[in-house]
């Protein structure tokens, strides 16, 4: 009877050791950064994990400034970025031990978006810009309504914010009456909500709740990405040249029949 005990305790024992050296053997890779880029780190992440369980894989959005910041500091294995590392920030990654290595994943437009209810359809960059500047002010100088225009526009730590600046102000500011909002989620819910207002989100978030805009007669889609006067490359960037898990996960993510696929899938424009 002592034996049986005895064999029995010796093994739980076994079993609680190998559940503890499992846990012990799992493989982590952390993602941190753009929300533009979040349904593609989502949905490849958890396809990967499918693929390989042994993998465990945390996602988080925040913005691209917050993403590269991490990659900075130490705190991810992958910065997610909607628009490319600055000189300043690779200098202080060098400074901190790190090593930022781009790999583009995705192609985006970004897109503006306006109430269901507006009748605008077409917009130029140079009107925009004017409108995100504050100099155009009502909908009817660009053919709407006789309604106050109401700008809604990303936070700074935002890669698309940043892009948004550089190809439609042109280095200039939004105008301080804008309404700032932190994610591309934020912004469309904020537009579908207001009939006076326009806004600026990735290609993967357009949906129903609101109207998307062209641009120059251009309407942002997969198809017409590399015509659209309003896009740009998607980014991860690794610590270093990858290894271990984080190479085997940038090599999938880079597959033209698996991450290619789901960039694809989430609205995105596939690289490969």
């Amino acid at each position: 009877m002592k034996m049986k005990k005895l064999l029995i305790t010796l093994i739980f024992g076994l079993i609680c050791t190998g559940l503890t050296l499992g846990t012990a053997w799992a493989e982590s890779l952390v993602m941190k950064g753009s929300t533009t880029v979040l349904p593609i780190a989502q949905q490849a992440a958890e396809t990967f994990m499918n693929e390989y369980p042994d993998v465990q894989i945390s996602v988080s959005g925040g913005g691209s400034g917050n993403g590269i910041k991490a990659l900075v500091d130490g705190t991810t294995d992958i910065a997610n970025a909607s628009r490319f590392i600055k000189q300043k920030e690779v200098a202080r990654a060098v400074e901190n031990g790190h090593y930022p290595v781009p790999f583009g994943i995705a192609f985006d437009c970004i897109v503006p978006v306006v109430h269901n209810s507006n009748p605008v359809d077409d917009l130029s960059v140079d009107e925009l810009k004017k409108i995100y500047q504050g100099k155009i002010k009502n909908w009817s100088e660009v053919g709407g309504k006789d309604m106050q225009i109401v700008v809604v526009s990303r936070d700074t730590s935002s890669g698309t914010y940043e892009v948004w600046e550089e190809k439609v102000l042109e280095g200039g500011r939004v105008f301080p009456g804008a309404l700032l909002q932190a994610s591309n989620g934020a912004v469309s819910q904020a537009v579908s909500k207001n009939k006076y207002a326009i806004g600026y989100i990735g290609l993967s978030y357009l949906n129903k709740e609101v109207k998307d805009l062209k641009v120059k007669g251009v309407r942002a889609s997969k198809d017409t990405a590399a015509a659209y006067p309003v896009s740009r490359t998607l980014y991860m960037f690794t610590d270093g040249w990858p290894e271990g898990v984080t190479l085997q996960f940038m090599n999938w993510i880079m597959h033209p029949e698996k991450g290619q696929k789901v960039v694809e899938n989430v609205g995105y424009v596939p690289l490969y």
